[in-house]
């Protein structure tokens, strides 16, 4: 009796053991979360006849997930083109664009699915840079207020250490009234979409 009741005792503790392990390993967002993107665009749509551009965009974010459900995010992002169609109105012209660099606090909403993937949404406030371009009469850096409203999702490896994500934007950059006549003295709307890769920091 006493030898089955201490087999009894050892069974359930190895399946305890294996579950949390299971449960440790399972796909999922963790408490940091790096976010690499190799890959995205970024397109600013006209608007009162100024022009519209898209530029090839990379960069990366930082998560901290409070829970399943609520996370802060760090985001920056560069955007760039060696040739692009400007259009200015109803004339199109090449001409390179100019380059970016954007960088926003954000918070993330996610559903908690409890399986490998996992929709959000996410906005938040921050920054935009456009660089120098003389071909375009942007002769110095200039920086906007921007806001960003989107969402996308997250897929995990079954070991919860990386996973996928896709994730899109809508952008909106505030006026400014000694902004370049190419971009800034009315306010802009843009679109960025992503493909990227999850890397679990700390789970």
């Amino acid at each position: 009796m006493i030898r089955s009741t201490a087999v009894l005792i050892a069974a359930l503790s190895i399946g305890g053991v294996a579950r949390v392990s299971a449960q440790e390993s399972s796909p999922g967002p963790g408490t940091v979360e790096v976010t690499v993107i190799p890959a995205g665009a970024t397109f600013f749509t006209s608007g009162n006849d100024r022009s519209s551009f898209g530029n090839y965009t990379l960069g990366g974010a930082l998560t901290y997930n409070i829970n399943r459900i609520v996370g802060v995010e760090g985001e920056v992002g560069g955007s760039f083109s060696a040739l692009d169609k400007l259009q200015f109105g109803d004339l199109a012209t090449s001409q390179k664009a100019p380059s970016t660099l954007t960088y926003s606090g954000n918070v993330v909403v996610s559903l908690p699915t409890h399986s490998s993937l996992v929709p959000y949404a996410t906005g938040g406030v921050g920054g935009l840079t456009m660089f120098k371009e003389a071909s375009l009469a942007i002769n110095s850096d200039a920086t906007f207020l921007t806001g960003n409203a989107g969402g996308g999702v997250k897929w995990y490896a079954p070991n919860g250490r990386w996973g996928l994500r896709g994730d899109y934007r809508f952008m909106a950059t505030r006026s400014k009234d000694d902004a370049p006549a190419f971009f800034g003295q009315d306010t802009r709307y843009g679109h960025r979409v992503y493909g990227a890769v999850i890397i679990n920091a700390i789970r």
